[in-house]
């Protein structure tokens, strides 16, 4: 498989927070497609993280876009912080939204791509009305909240589903939506990930897990990506 076809996108929640801006410039260096930024509020998620101002703090630091994932209820009023904070990505949960089309409309209207992004037992349906407006779908593959759970087997058949409705949109419109996973995506089980149709992967503890911040995060990095093309 094309390996130009795989983004690996570190999920900062697994880094040490204490050094953000060390952690981000390592990823890059490393050979990250993206920060991975987890919004949670203890309202839609059983979890409090970060918000604006830490993503505003860490922009300064790292070239890569920023992909900002809102588990967070309401969703609208957070948009333009994450933009003007330097949000490249936004995406957001499906049910935190009472107008689904207007907020992913908002994410445009700021200069962000936008995404939806699908819990374990969130229905592909969902997205049959709003293809047209995303840039991503992110399909979770462990149950928002905490990092460092293990991923559902079951992801596998809903990422072949996704993968096949999002190939037909493309054949009729020309535009290729990026179908990212996030949830225990590790070594050993990315390569069944990607045979099932993602290209876009989210690892917390399977990068920042390594045991420093230069040479592992590198060969962490490495190998995700190797294992995900073999």
């Amino acid at each position: 498989m094309d390996a130009s076809a795989i983004r690996i996108a570190p999920s900062i929640l697994s880094a040490d927070f204490a050094r953000l801006g060390e952690e981000v410039r390592a990823i890059e260096a490393a050979g990250a497609d993206l920060v991975h930024f987890d919004v949670m509020d203890n309202h839609y998620v059983p979890n409090l993280t970060i918000g604006p101002l830490v993503c505003e703090a860490i922009r300064p630091h790292v070239t890569l876009p920023i992909d900002v994932h809102l588990m967070v209820e309401p969703v609208d009023a957070l948009i333009p912080l994450f933009a003007r904070a330097g949000a490249n990505i936004i995406t957001f949960h499906p049910e935190a939204s009472r107008h689904v089309d207007r907020t992913l409309g908002l994410i445009r209207e700021h200069g962000c791509k936008a995404g939806l992004v699908l819990n374990p037992a969130t229905p592909l349906a969902l997205l049959d009305h709003v293809l047209d407006r995303l840039d991503l779908v992110l399909l979770m593959s462990v149950n928002p909240g905490f990092g460092g759970q293990a991923f559902i087997p079951s992801t596998l058949d809903k990422i072949r589903a996704l993968r096949r409705r999002l190939d037909a949109f493309e054949v009729g419109s020309g535009r290729r939506i990026w179908l990212e996973v996030d949830g225990g995506v590790k070594a050993d089980n990315i390569g069944a990930i990607r045979q099932a149709g993602a290209d876009t992967f989210v690892a917390g503890s399977a990068v920042f897990g390594a045991p420093d911040s230069d040479r592992g995060y590198r060969t962490a990095i490495g190998q995700l990506r190797a294992r995900a093309i073999e």
